[in-house]
């Protein structure tokens, strides 16, 4: 495991891009097959891609929690818990500015107040990951103290199982907390497997990942990768190949954009779906004619670029609090406010002659 001066590591960032990409491409692909109800080409490689996905989301987002799980509580819960749900609740409203209207139709101002308050107890939309991570941090803090092993079996044993009782917080976290509780546990083999895969030859690279190609295809091509068992075999041998193709772009001159685009993986996450709606309707209305392929891939475009615009446009502005959260959003300003609230009303009390 690196130390906790060490900078930003190029491999995760590289992994980080690839799995954002999938992310948007996959939601822009169903969306538009959706509305225009016909099922595309690349329907195919949406489905190819999943047993790996998010796996590889989660896996990385636990790799660096074991040089912060012992800091203080108050540290913790305000990095790796309020620092999300306040992203988590801000893009949720911004999200319902979009889709309330479909809600107040339905159901009129209790239907809309009701979709709203479930977000707080079910994620709402494409956010789901943003308000998973906190729980997972938050239950692999409270779980230290047990053995990682028993941890992960059991993590492995709600995977394998098929849990699916509708709600998404249950669901998830059943399917995903395994791959988190990995990256976290296994940190020091994920990083000394990338460093062996970094002494490969650009060659041996592209074969390894060309063999596991191959067999992930013929695995899909059978029907079997959502069986028990092997998806979870899948969902980790798929997130080795993703590390190891993240290490392959890093050779390469273009794969800059995907390190650029790991680095801000929460701003293109947190905001994409404004853009790939809008850019879908515009396409359906204007050039339907391209069909479910094209209009897919133009759409998941503008779900990456129209991020990045806009966070570039707002950083230096007071619309920064989109991206980047604001100091009354953090604990430490909690506290001074208290700190000062006390001290204020210790004055305003009588003082004994």
């Amino acid at each position: 495991m690196p130390p906790a001066t060490a900078p930003r590591i190029d491999w995760v960032d590289f992994a980080k891009g690839i799995c954002i990409v999938l992310v948007v491409m996959m939601h822009s692909t169903l969306g538009v097959e959706a509305a225009m109800g016909v099922v595309g080409r690349l329907n195919t490689f949406i489905e190819w891609a999943r047993p790996f996905r998010m796996p590889d989301f989660f896996l990385i987002s636990g790799l660096f929690l074991a040089r912060r799980i012992a800091v203080p509580w108050r540290d913790y819960l305000d990095k790796k818990v309020i620092h999300f749900l306040y992203f988590y609740f801000l893009w949720m409203t911004i999200q319902f500015l979009f889709k309330g209207y479909g809600f107040w139709q339905e159901g009129g101002f209790p239907g809309l107040a009701q979709a709203w308050l479930m977000g707080f107890i079910d994620p709402f939309g494409t956010l789901w990951f943003i308000y998973l991570l906190p729980v997972f941090f938050l239950v692999t803090r409270l779980t230290r103290s047990l053995p990682p092993l028993l941890i992960f079996a059991v993590a492995a044993v709600l995977e394998i199982l098929p849990i699916h009782t509708g709600w998404i917080m249950v669901d998830e976290f059943a399917a995903r907390f395994v791959f988190f509780f990995a990256g976290y546990w296994l940190s020091s083999y994920v990083f000394s497997f990338a460093g062996d895969v970094q002494k490969l030859s650009t060659p041996s690279l592209m074969a390894a990942l060309l063999i596991w190609g191959v067999v992930h295809t013929q695995v899909f091509a059978l029907g079997w990768s959502g069986l028990p068992v092997v998806s979870l075999i899948l969902g980790f041998l798929g997130t080795g190949a993703v590390i190891a193709f993240a290490i392959l772009l890093s050779r390469l001159p273009f794969g800059a954009v995907f390190r650029f685009l790991g680095e801000n993986s929460i701003v293109v996450y947190l905001s994409f779906f404004v853009f790939m709606a809008a850019s879908r309707i515009m396409a359906l209305r204007l050039v339907p004619e391209l069909g479910p392929d094209i209009i897919s891939l133009g759409v998941t475009l503008a779900g990456i670029a129209g991020p990045v615009l806009l966070f570039f446009a707002v950083r230096n502005t007071r619309a920064r609090f989109m991206f980047k959260r604001p100091r009354w959003a953090k604990l430490e300003s909690w506290g001074e406010v208290w700190q000062t609230a006390r001290h204020d009303q210790s004055l305003s009390k009588p003082q004994a002659r």
